[in-house]
């Protein structure tokens, strides 16, 4: 409804401006009527064939992560989200923020700014030593490897512990390491691992864990979609990554090029160590490389280990006595509950049945604002909410490359970004016109984008122009082939009708009603799907679907992050840019 209540606003203001402006307007709308858009010339000089020809942005992206000048791989990178956003297979939405409620008996509980929640400082003052948490639905995969999902890597960070972590400031230290050495060219590193580290079923915990876990990560038949982040490494172009275990304490790995953020690397859950004898004792081990850990009971080496997991309904941790910090864990045991209902989930924290939610309704969200009710928290991140086209959907079947961007385009700037963020959204998102959020670092000692300038379309154009950006979205896809009829809307003759992949959630489906109302404007036809998380994943991983609902929250601090999960073999290039 409110929705419709903007539009008719927006009407009546066009009017009277009509009205106002006589001659002057008429002729302005017939100008915009008339535009005429031919897709070879419009595409640019930059734009990169996303399927035959993203081999180019994948050298781009190799030669970022080799560059040794920061203010040139900073260039490079600017160059590379050019070619990125040319395409638009990626539509940003907004910039993240994160809310989440917790009671006010509950203190300790801190995250980084790439949104990862660690409970190892956690304590209850009501005198209760279990906490009872809500962070999602059933997790996809429990293997630090294999995870690519925020909820995932608050539950590795509960259950695994890397070399390094972050503190309650958000900024990475020591974990498992005492500390490292660098070589004065920058590339070679030695860690020292602290003495007497063990798993969680007392057996020692050695430097050839993390060797052996590390190429694992990269090995083809694990399949880890973040394998990418040990491109970094040299040997990792020829399968043969340069990190080995000198002694039991001592890890040495090479890389190809100085890396400002080593130390969240270090601190990510990709670069936690598994043990080799758990990760081999499950019968199809080859086959199936997250098996071992599905159910409860498997061997980690975090401050707490998973004890009981009713599938898609509750999981269980309690605390490692063998963990290396154990004695600083003042919590016994925590309790998830597993589910994606946000009223559900609202209903049993208001009732005192969970102590910390990372939800809330989307219609709950102006009253807690209002009320200034104190257990609402809003904290800043750095990601990007977005929508993206699959580049190999049938959608674009007949169309030249230049074609199918240009209905992508038509897409994007249809939509009311203003409306998302002040009526769905409602804590203070900031729309987007970029991958690339505001604020990230840009690894020379700036920031990559500091103002909304630098992005690549105006996010307000539909809101501040309808008519004239209705008209562009128009003229953009006749140019791909479209034919429209008198009321402004596509003929039968050439119809457009797809289907948006979404996961349940209350925000996430009214946002996705709102792009399907925005999109009917020209008579685009958009089905909605509501997918159960781990279904919804994997169908976007294997490019099942057309048209989605994406996030990326960044794992660190440097735009190339953001860049290199959509190379050709990125496990994240959700796309299928050059597949």
């Amino acid at each position: 409804m409110k929705k419709t209540i903007t539009i008719l606003m927006v009407l009546v203001a066009l009017c009277s401006v009509a009205f106002a402006s006589g001659a002057a307007e008429a002729q302005k709308t017939s100008s915009a009527s008339s535009l005429v858009i031919n897709a070879e010339e419009y595409k640019g000089a930059g734009y990169v064939d996303p399927i035959k020809d993203w081999a180019k942005y994948d050298a781009m992206v190799a030669a970022i992560k080799a560059e040794t000048d920061t203010a040139k791989r900073t260039q490079l990178m600017h160059e590379a989200e050019d070619v990125l956003m040319s395409n638009w297979c990626v539509i940003p939405i907004y910039y993240y923020n994160d809310l989440y409620m917790e009671k006010p008996y509950v203190s300790g509980v801190y995250s980084n700014p790439f949104a990862t929640k660690f409970f190892q400082k956690a304590s209850l003052s009501n005198g209760s030593k279990t906490m009872r948490i809500n962070l999602a639905s059933e997790p996809d995969y429990l293997d630090p490897a294999l995870n690519s999902s925020v909820d995932g890597a608050c539950l590795a960070a509960a259950s695994f512990a890397g070399l390094y972590t972050y503190n309650e400031k958000g900024v990475t230290a020591p974990a498992l390491a005492e500390g490292y050495k660098v070589s004065a060219d920058g590339l070679t590193y030695t860690v020292t691992l602290k003495k007497n580290l063990k798993w969680s079923d007392g057996s020692a915990l050695t430097a050839k864990d993390f060797e052996y876990s590390w190429k694992r990560a990269v090995a083809p038949e694990t399949a880890a979609d973040y394998e990418y982040m040990f491109s970094g490494f040299a040997g990792y172009a020829e399968g043969n990554l340069a990190v080995k275990a000198i002694d039991d304490n001592t890890l040495e790995f090479k890389l190809i090029a100085p890396c400002a953020y080593i130390e969240d690397l270090m601190a990510f859950p990709t670069f936690f160590p598994v043990k080799q004898a758990a990760v081999e004792s499950y019968k199809d081990w080859k086959t199936s490389p997250g098996g071992w850990c599905q159910e409860a009971g498997f061997v980690s080496n975090g401050p707490f280990v998973c004890t009981g997991w009713n599938h898609d309904v509750s999981m269980t941790y309690e605390k490692n006595p063998y963990y290396y910090d154990a004695a600083n864990v003042k919590l016994d045991k925590l309790e998830f509950m597993l589910s994606a209902d946000d009223n559900a989930i609202f209903a049993a924290y208001n009732a005192g049945n969970l102590d910390l939610i990372d939800t809330v309704p989307t219609d709950e969200v102006e009253n807690l604002i209002a009320s200034k009710n104190p257990e609402f928290k809003v904290v800043d991140e750095l990601g990007t909410y977005y929508v993206a086209f699959n580049a190999k959907s049938s959608l674009f079947a007949g169309k030249t490359p230049a074609q199918a961007a240009c209905i992508r385009e038509a897409f994007s700037i249809l939509i009311d970004r203003d409306y998302i963020v002040e009526n769905i959204g409602q804590t203070g998102q900031v729309v987007a016109n970029s991958f690339i959020p505001l604020g990230m670092a840009d690894g020379n000692g700036g920031v990559f984008k500091s103002d909304a300038k630098q992005g690549y379309f105006d996010a307000y154009a539909i809101n501040n122009d309808p008519a004239g950006t209705t008209a562009k979205a128009v003229a953009l896809l006749k140019a791909a082939g479209y034919k429209f009829g008198a009321d402004g809307k596509l003929s039968a003759e050439t119809p457009i009708s797809l289907t948006y992949l979404t996961n349940q959630s209350s925000g996430h489906v009214m946002i996705a009603e709102s792009i399907q109302q925005d999109l009917a404007a020209v008579g685009i036809s958009l089905a909605i799907q509501v997918q159960d998380w781990n279904v919804f994943l994997e169908e976007r991983k294997k490019g099942n679907f057309d048209f989605a609902r994406e996030g990326w929250i960044a794992d660190f601090n440097d735009p190339i992050n953001m860049l290199e999960m959509w190379t050709t073999t990125s496990g994240n290039n959700d796309c299928q840019y050059g597949r």
